[in-house]
């Protein structure tokens, strides 16, 4: 990796979370030049260009590009091994009541079921979310309960009680803050939960907004395997790709996640009453390796 390119593309990170798009723009060409192998200059000049004609993109703006991303590149095997992985946990029970906390459209979810899971749950704060888990959960004549809130509204609900409660790359978008108290409501209503989650540098994420040079490259290095997985589909780069990265990087923008480290969510767990705390790799994601937490 060129460091005068990786340099270059810092200062048009900074540039950009100053809302300075056109020196952004100058300065991530600047990094094409230097480098023209690496994929992720010339993605984000075509990413500045736009902004600057038509502003920035949020995240989420474009759900045709996310639901294209989610579907495709490393997402496949990733969600594969997640359903997997949770899957060969509910065989280890006779029959089990189940709760999926922030269960997203059900892509986890849905292939790990077996057929002993006898009462099912799921949660997510998103309605339109919701409809697509339940549409996906009917079509195979599923029955559950359909829960439109947040974890933290349910756990002050009357909540009942589940042998497996779980959480698939879900719970990063719970501010530091309330996890401790949010793990430790979960654990008054199941004795395991499962989570899913990357394992991401401590400063990946806890430096969001800044360019520090370490997490610069660290996001073009990886986001250089991730922009491959979709190579030529200018849908998933332009529409969610490229506005994740750059929102990583834009202070003026509110947070939507908050990764961590695995052995930062193993201290939590514990410290919130779950006795035995066991990692399980699952997929080397472009991003970060993923992992299964299995707290009992």
């Amino acid at each position: 990796m060129s460091s005068r390119a990786l340099d270059a593309f810092r200062e048009a990170l900074i540039a950009y979370g100053q809302q300075h798009y056109d020196d952004a723009w100058r300065l991530a060409q600047q990094a094409a030049q230097a480098d023209p192998a690496n994929i992720v200059y010339p993605a984000a000049v075509a990413y500045l260009d736009r902004a600057m004609r038509e502003g920035k993109r949020g995240v989420y703006s474009s759900p045709e590009a996310f639901a294209a991303f989610i579907r495709g590149g490393g997402n496949v095997p990733l969600y594969e091994n997640t359903s997997a992985a949770l899957s060969r946990v509910y065989e280890q029970y006779r029959s089990l009541a189940l709760l999926d906390v922030g269960v997203g459209s059900g892509l986890a979810l849905v292939p790990a079921l077996t057929p002993n899971v006898g009462r099912l749950d799921v949660l997510e704060p998103s309605s339109a979310m919701l409809v697509q888990a339940s549409a996906a959960l009917y079509a195979r004549g599923i029955a559950h309960r359909a829960i439109n809130m947040t974890v933290q509204q349910f756990i002050r609900a009357e909540a009942g009680r589940y042998d497996v409660v779980q959480a698939t790359y879900a719970l990063q978008a719970l501010p530091p803050a309330d996890r401790a108290h949010v793990l430790a409501g979960l654990r008054a209503i199941a004795d395991r939960l499962l989570i899913a989650e990357f394992d991401v540098p401590e400063w990946a994420s806890s430096q969001a907004g800044l360019a520090t040079p370490e997490r610069v490259r660290y996001f073009v290095e990886h986001y250089a395997r991730g922009l491959a997985e979709y190579a030529g589909d200018g849908l998933v780069v332009q529409g969610f790709l490229m506005p994740v990265f750059f929102g990583a990087f834009d202070q003026t923008e509110a947070r939507l996640n908050w990764e961590m480290p695995i052995a930062k969510w193993v201290r939590l767990l514990r410290a919130a009453g779950f006795d035995h705390v066991r990692s399980e790799p699952i997929y080397d994601y472009w991003w970060a390796p993923g992992y299964l937490l299995d707290a009992i």
